[in-house]
This record gives C-alpha cells, sequence and structure tokens, in this order.
C-alpha cells in the first residue's frame, strides 16, 4: 500500500506533467484503481488542496530556513544577501513543488490557498525591499518585481532541463548570476 506522502509525490508529478490530469490519470499513473485514490481524496479538490498546502509548508520552511524572517528585521546587507545566496538554490530545490501548485487556475481561485500565498508573497516582497534598502539589489524597480523574477527563473529553470537546454548540476550558479546581475555583459 503507498503511503499519503508517496499519492501527492506521484500526483504532483503526473500533474507538472499534464495539469489537466484526472483522477483516473492519476490513479493510473500510481498504478492504483481510481477507487483506491478516491479512499485518500474524496475529491480532485481536495487532492488538489492538500498538494496546494504542502507546497505552501515548503515555502514558508524554505523562508525560514534561509534566515529570510530575521534578515528582514534585521535590514542588516550581509544577512540579506546570505539569505539571497541561500533561497535562490534553495527555492530551485522546490520548484517542482511550487511548478503546478503556483500556476494552476484552480489552485490560485482557493481562498484560503490564495489567502496564504499572498501572506508568503508579503514577507518576499518585504525581504526584496529590505535588499534594496541595504543595497544587496537594484532599487529602480519595485520589490514585487523581484519577486516575480525570481518565480520566472524558477520557470525557465524547469523548462531549460526538461528541454535538455541547461545541465541541471549548472542551475545554482545561473541561477544565482542571472538573478544577480541579469543578461548584462560580464
Amino acid at each position: 500500500m503507498r503511503t499519503r506522502d508517496d499519492v501527492l509525490d506521484a500526483a504532483l508529478a503526473t500533474l507538472n506533467d499534464d495539469p489537466t490530469s484526472s483522477m483516473a490519470d492519476i490513479a493510473g499513473a500510481l498504478g492504483i484503481a481510481r477507487a483506491t485514490l478516491h479512499r485518500h481524496f474524496a475529491t480532485r479538490e481536495a487532492l488538489l488542496l492538500e498538494i496546494g498546502e504542502r507546497a505552501l509548508d515548503r515555502w514558508a520552511r524554505t523562508q525560514v530556513e534561509c534566515g529570510m524572517p530575521q534578515a528582514v528585521a534585521a535590514g542588516d546587507a550581509d544577512a540579506l544577501d546570505a539569505c539571497l545566496q541561500a533561497i535562490l538554490p534553495a527555492f530551485l530545490v522546490d520548484a517542482a513543488v511550487f511548478d503546478f501548485t503556483l500556476t494552476d487556475p484552480t489552485m490560485l481561485a482557493m481562498p484560503r490557498f490564495a489567502a496564504r500565498t499572498r501572506a508568503l508573497q508579503d514577507l518576499e516582497i518585504a525581504f526584496f525591499e529590505a535588499a534594496q534598502h541595504a543595497g544587496v539589489v537594484r532599487s529602480d524597480v519595485p520589490a514585487a518585481w523581484l519577486s516575480h523574477t525570481l518565480y520566472g527563473l524558477l520557470v525557465a529553470a524547469r523548462e531549460a532541463t526538461r528541454d535538455g537546454d541547461v545541465a541541471r548540476r549548472s542551475l545554482p550558479d545561473l541561477m544565482i548570476t542571472t538573478f544577480r546581475q541579469g543578461a548584462a555583459p560580464r
């Protein structure tokens, strides 16, 4: 018997490949009957909600593990820079968890999910505002733009590795340098 976490992991992988996957598709990818999947999750919405909650838990945990709340509170350039250096590759590891969750319209329309997403994004924006004030990142763009840019790089990393355009081992450095220096010549 598969654990609930196994079911969630396989369901997420299936939904990342095809966001329109039905419960039957997900059960088939797991190699279980649809009835077995329904014993874990009564509806597709219940499955999506739990996948979403896990992704948001991961996002929050990564922010804390990289010291984001403390760096924002301190406002110290060294602490903010260290957090930025840690958060970029950490989010890269988390990208597969965020992929479907943060792009699916059904997920984004769930009020509880949307409110929690906004709170996590607000911390991220506060981090970028603090980093701007400390001179760690450019201050001529809105902090929210930096947050969206980071997310865009995660999407780019996913697609580049999926298409074989970039080696996975190159991603942490590419992520950091692209975010920090953009496309400016070196």
